[in-house]
């Protein structure tokens, strides 16, 4: 059960990670590799803050955001000023993030030893609430902490995911999704395409900064390589979420890549269950990606097949 609830909290934390790429790719149409960048970048800003300077882990989950809004700024900018291929301009992001990142850490990892972080207040918090340090639900004993962290993390998530469904119901956020379908309509209705190519960019690594943030405090530390291949995760998310659901509207898209994210989290905690190799994760990944990219094609050719064999 211990298990089942760390895979559920970490794919609930890393939705936040899936709504950035579905931002990027589904509105844009862009597979942003800067992600791999500012997962780590956010996470980089929030370990320092915490460990080095006491920051409050509010705060410093906050600077996580921004630090991700920053790099997917810059990777905007080189799409739209310099006219650099969207492809490039995230590798270019990426590549300079990586040297960034341990400027910011000093090192290339950085322990949550003594600090004071969102993991700590859910300790405290689940401590009182379930009078212990660890409580029965349904005939299982928890942690405390652990059921604690599932709850905030949960209510988090779906505040954002509804902030976000709210903001592409709004003007500027209709806009931004007509601009990424249709620019040349935007262009001639007066909009101006590059900035709001910016700003999505922005929200959607500030998105995946901020997971990045909290998946450092979740686990206690922060690594450079942490965010190395998280494109590919985040794409798997938004796949396997559009295969479940259909993906009929805005609102529907959102709610089926943060299902994409844990039910993706769960397959990958049930491979390592059976004894997969951590060192073949990746490998499992981009099989699960490839899967989730042919499967609905598939199906649909089987099912017009089917369909012309009967007539």
């Amino acid at each position: 059960m211990t298990l089942l609830i760390g895979a559920l909290t970490l794919g609930i934390i890393l939705s936040l990670l899936a709504l950035g790429v579905y931002i990027s790719y589904r509105i844009f149409d862009v597979a942003d590799i800067t992600v791999d960048g500012s997962l780590t970048f956010g996470a980089a800003v929030a370990s320092v803050l915490l460990v080095k300077h006491g920051i409050n882990p509010l705060w410093a989950t906050t600077a996580g955001f921004m630090a991700g809004a920053s790099a997917g700024t810059v990777s905007g900018i080189l799409q739209t000023r310099f006219q650099i291929n969207s492809l490039l301009a995230g590798i270019l992001v990426m590549t300079a993030l990586y040297s960034v990142n341990l400027h910011v850490m000093g090192r290339s990892n950085i322990p949550f030893l003594g600090a004071v972080t969102l993991s700590t207040y859910c300790e405290q918090v689940g401590g009182y609430v379930f009078a212990g340090p660890e409580t029965n639900l349904w005939g299982w004993t928890l942690s405390s902490a652990d059921l604690t962290m599932l709850i905030a993390i949960f209510v988090l998530v779906s505040s954002i995911a509804l902030a976000l469904w709210a903001f592409f119901r709004t003007d500027i956020g209709t806009a931004m999704r007509a601009s990424g379908d249709n620019p040349q309509m935007v262009k001639a209705l007066g909009g101006n395409v590059d900035n709001y190519r910016i700003f999505g960019l922005a929200v959607s690594n500030g998105l995946v900064g901020l997971a990045g943030a909290l998946w450092a405090q979740y686990q206690n530390f922060a690594d450079v390589q942490m965010g190395i291949g998280m494109v590919v995760w985040g794409l798997a998310s938004v796949i396997i979420g559009e295969a479940l659901t259909g993906a009929t509207s805005v609102g529907i898209a959102i709610a089926g890549t943060i299902i994409g994210s844990i039910l993706f989290r769960q397959l990958v905690a049930l491979a390592l269950s059976f004894g997969l190799n951590p060192n073949d994760l990746k490998l499992i990944t981009a099989v699960f990606v490839f899967a989730a990219l042919i499967l609905p094609n598939m199906m649909n050719k089987f099912s017009v097949n089917k369909h012309q064999g009967a007539v």
